[in-house]
């Protein structure tokens, strides 16, 4: 048996959140409310602080490894935990994306006098949850991180409590979350059932065996990934999506578009190759139609969206599509173009929502409609260069940063000979420019509507211009770390 000083010291990262959440927790129960932006800032040190202990197990992993530049996994807690390339990449685009969720929304509960204390606490937790999914080796540990994630993800959706939309929300999003998790649940017990075993490496060592798979393998297989699909919004469990982002507050919204989008795929990613990369055949089908379906109803479904908040939700889906474009072809190039699609896309989420977090009647109100944002060249032009610079980057129209992550999953379903695949991508692609444009047209050539309260943050606007500069043609210098590290994790884990 593993020593569990050994595991608690591979297992840092999650252990410091988890500390530090309840820590949070009895510093909020003791000061109050008032204690919003204290809890905020130390939540962010605290993100910091794990993600400077990531390196310090990838170290580790390194010095063990027999050749220079490569990495082991580290097994915690007998197998329940690993730590690899993989799971470090992604934490880092979590916890990242945990912290600027976390900041920009401390202006926007002041502004709707729902300023409490649990808002951070909730968001660790949720952090934590998303942690233990990406680095979960056992199909007890991806439930139990999943769940961990979803709870405190249905009560961020319900944080305006005395908001009719928020609540509608928050129960939609737990009534049809519950039912995937129990046919995620169900399809966990068919696994174990057959299998013997809820460990992702002797399971994948068992399929991988060779011989006729079993019928309930095969059922298994369905329900987990349809559990799955929910997370990640892939149609045809797609529909909470638009609602929850709709009602949700804003900043809940910007969180929910990026870091549980990023761990729910990092875990697709991890079960599919994993645990049934014996069952390429099988699932690549499914991974298939969900990324066709989800291109297709995401670039048709947000062009007559009159919301930017379902806009945003549609534009999720589309891109979750192109993101499954990669994991269907299941090789290197494909499952490190899934990780670089991630992370540029958790950048270009944030930034697109920080921008609506400014979207603000003369009267402090929050306006989403598209029409508001009609000549905001000319009343806020700063802001309105940015949203540019995301839409343009959504789009992926070169030479913005978003269009190489879609290169790189074109060219990885081009080697894998999916070219009816690579066909449909392109297409929906070049469809779902139009609604990305058309913000754009409204914001530079339509007559001004009433203009935007000014600027209530100096750190919003900051991450603004941060996000930009990095989706612009400037965030090119960061391609080839970017690439190099998702290569290094797809290696990790195939």
């Amino acid at each position: 048996m593993q020593p569990l000083i050994e595991s608690i010291r591979i297992a840092a990262p999650e252990l410091l959140l988890a500390v530090s959440a309840m820590a949070l927790l009895m510093l909020g129960v003791f000061r109050g409310d008032r204690s919003l932006v204290l809890l905020t800032w130390l939540s962010v040190i605290v993100y910091a602080a794990a993600g400077a202990l990531l390196f310090v197990d990838l170290g580790q992993g390194a010095a063990t490894a027999a050749l220079p530049g490569v990495t082991v996994g580290l097994s915690a807690f007998d197998g329940l935990y690993i730590a690899d390339d993989f799971s470090v990449f992604l934490k880092v685009v979590i916890f990242a994306s945990a912290a600027v969720a976390a900041l920009l929304a401390v202006p926007y509960l002041k502004r709707t006098r729902t300023a409490r204390f649990e808002y951070p606490v909730l968001l660790m937790l949720g952090t934590l949850g998303m942690s233990m999914m990406v680095s979960a080796n056992d199909l007890l540990a991806l439930y139990l991180g999943l769940e961990l994630q979803s709870l405190a993800a249905y009560v961020l959706a319900a944080f305006h409590r005395n908001e009719a939309r928020s609540s509608e929300a928050g129960l939609k999003y737990f009534v049809l979350g519950a039912l995937a998790s129990g046919i995620l649940l169900y399809g966990v017990s068919l696994i174990y059932g057959f299998g013997g075993t809820t460990n992702f490496t002797a399971l994948g060592a068992g399929l991988r065996g060779g011989g006729e798979v079993q019928i309930g393998v095969l059922f298994g297989l369905v329900f987990i990934l349809a559990g799955l699909a929910f997370k990640v919004s892939a149609v045809p469990f797609h529909m909470w999506t638009p609602d929850v982002y709709e009602g949700a507050p804003t900043p809940v919204a910007a969180f929910f578009a990026a870091a549980p989008k990023v761990a729910a795929m990092g875990l697709l990613v991890r079960v599919a190759i994993e645990v049934f990369g014996g069952m390429l055949h099988e699932w690549q089908q499914i991974i298939a139609f969900a990324a066709i379906a989800s291109m297709i109803l995401g670039a048709v479904g947000a062009i007559g969206q009159k919301n930017v908040k379902r806009l945003l939700a549609y534009s999720s889906i589309n891109n979750i599509g192109f993101a499954l474009v990669g994991l269907a072809a299941a090789n290197e190039g494909g499952i490190a173009a899934v990780l670089f699609y991630m992370a540029v896309y958790a950048a270009m989420t944030l930034g697109s929502f920080l921008v609506v977090l400014q979207m603000r009647d003369a009267d402090g109100r929050s306006v989403e409609s598209v029409e508001s944002l009609a000549g905001l060249a000319r009343t806020r032009p700063a802001l309105a260069f940015a949203m540019m610079v995301f839409m343009f980057s959504l789009a992926g129209i070169p030479p913005m940063l978003g269009f190489w992550p879609k290169l790189s999953v074109f060219n990885a379903a081009i080697e894998a000979n999916m070219y009816v695949l690579a066909v449909i991508a392109v297409v929906t692609s070049v469809v779902g420019c139009f609604y990305y444009l058309r913000i754009i047209k409204v914001m530079y050539f339509d007559e001004p509507a009433p203009a935007f309260a000014p600027a209530e943050s100096r750190i919003n606007s900051g991450m603004i211009a941060a996000a930009a500069i990095f989706c612009s043609p400037v965030g090119m210098l960061a391609i080839t770390p970017l690439v190099t590290a998702a290569t290094r994790a797809a290696q990790s884990i195939l």
